[in-house]
């Protein structure tokens, strides 16, 4: 079967990550297909081993959804709201993350590639699952209090904000793949665009010669600038400089990840530090919610909830900073602009901007756009002067819209696994 010949999404308990061990199978069963319908659309629905020569068609998509849900809803009862009086099971799945599967696998088959005539139903039924974490009494999420310090160290694991995590051992990989070249021991990695710094508000006067003051803290907290401190120095990408952009393996944007790793670690030494992957948190179902229910009812009719759509944005846009303008959108096409480019922000480099751009079928326009970046120059005032260049080409084919699925697995299912189209 397609589930079983493939490591990475086999159900065996054995194989699955160790928080996933023991964890209640239908969650277990429902996490994987989310993942598995999020790339290849639908997939055949496995639940028990065939015998040789018995072949799984190919599941549609609302069927896959239909039978996530109906995984989640059998056992959401059973499952316990925290492991507060069983340490020993931290890290297994909980009510709050089953129903998070629910809401993100609800709010996807809502959207546009996946909901091409706009079945309402479909948004209403993805509000309801959001409000079902949301307003459920049992649980007591809320946004964490600082938001650059909840993705470093073991933060996240104590947080009210997280809903459920990876943990992961102390190692220093992180830094070591994403520190600036220029910082002994770091090899650059990840280096976010400029596409996305110029999408951060402003929040005060700006600034003609410090593009990075007086914008949304996100930005801070998330993305190295050039005239930051990270590593204990000031970060100086002019030509000539420690940070010079023209030494190999620089940074060709002019930018450095700074989400998830920890400053100044001293990776010549052997220093490590904690490192988690947040795999649902508090502020994404907000955000689920805000998109949800704009699409069903509006940005200002909470349909007998307690929140409206607008109410659920302003509260994740309020924990970053009390000074980011309020959202005026007034209908419904213009507040989901904002709850897009507030997904945009608050959940950078967590494996969501992509898999949004797919969904609102907005892919081929963003993704075959080109890779800016800033190249920075020395001014005669010992400041610097900052020009937006074209780093690279992107392209995006409407068959990327769809993971293809491999040959050998088409041919292992003597040709029942319809191949996506394009392929």
């Amino acid at each position: 079967s397609f589930l079983s010949n493939r490591p990475e999404f086999r159900i065996s308990y054995s194989k699955m990550p160790p928080n996933l061990q023991n964890a209640c199978p239908h969650v277990a069963r429902a996490y994987y297909y989310s993942e598995l319908i999020k790339q290849y659309g639908g997939v055949p629905i496995v639940e028990n081993p065939y015998a040789d020569g018995q072949f799984v068609s190919r599941s549609s998509y609302d069927e896959v959804v239909d039978y996530i849900v109906s995984e989640i809803d059998n056992c959401k009862d059973r499952l316990a709201v925290d492991w507060n009086d069983y340490t020993e099971r931290n890290g297994r799945f909980t009510l709050g993350a089953a129903l998070a599967i629910k809401s993100r696998t609800l709010l996807y088959a809502a959207s546009l590639r996946n909901n091409p005539d706009g079945d309402l139903a479909k948004w209403e039924a993805a509000a309801a699952a959001a409000y079902d974490l949301i307003g459920n009494s049992e649980l007591n999420y809320s946004l964490d209090s600082d938001y650059g310090s909840y993705f470093v160290g073991n933060r996240s694991l104590s947080s009210p904000e997280t809903i459920y995590v990876v943990r992961r051992g102390m190692s220093k990989d992180m830094e070591k793949n994403n520190y600036p070249i220029a910082t002994q021991g770091g090899a650059s990695g990840v280096t976010p665009t400029h596409n996305l710094v110029k999408a951060y508000e402003w929040i005060g006067e700006v600034d003609p010669a410090n593009p990075y003051a007086n914008r949304d803290p996100r930005l801070e907290a998330s993305i190295v600038t050039n005239g930051s401190t990270w590593n204990g120095r000031t970060i100086d990408q002019s030509a000539g400089a420690m940070d010079d952009m023209a030494q190999p393996n620089a940074s060709r944007t002019g930018y450095y990840l700074k989400k998830f790793l920890t400053d100044n670690l001293n990776l010549t030494q052997g220093a490590t530090a904690q490192h988690n992957w947040v795999v649902f948190r508090y502020a994404e179902i907000l955000l689920n919610y805000a998109e949800a229910m704009n699409e069903a009812y509006g940005p200002d009719d909470n349909n007998g909830y307690t929140l409206t759509a607008r109410e659920a944005l302003q509260i994740v846009r309020d924990r970053a900073s009390m000074l980011l303008p309020e959202v005026t959108a007034e209908n419904k096409d213009d507040f989901r602009e904002a709850v897009r480019h507030e997904r945009r922000i608050e959940l950078a480099f967590e494996d969501h901007r992509y898999w949004d751009l797919l969904r609102w079928k907005d892919a081929m326009e963003v993704l075959n756009e080109p890779v800016y970046g800033v190249k920075v120059a020395k001014t005669d005032g010992n400041g610097w002067s900052y020009e937006e260049v074209e780093v690279a080409k992107r392209t995006f084919l409407e068959r990327n819209y769809y993971m293809p699925f491999s040959r050998s697995e088409v041919e292992n299912s003597n040709h029942t696994l319809e191949q996506n189209p394009g392929y």
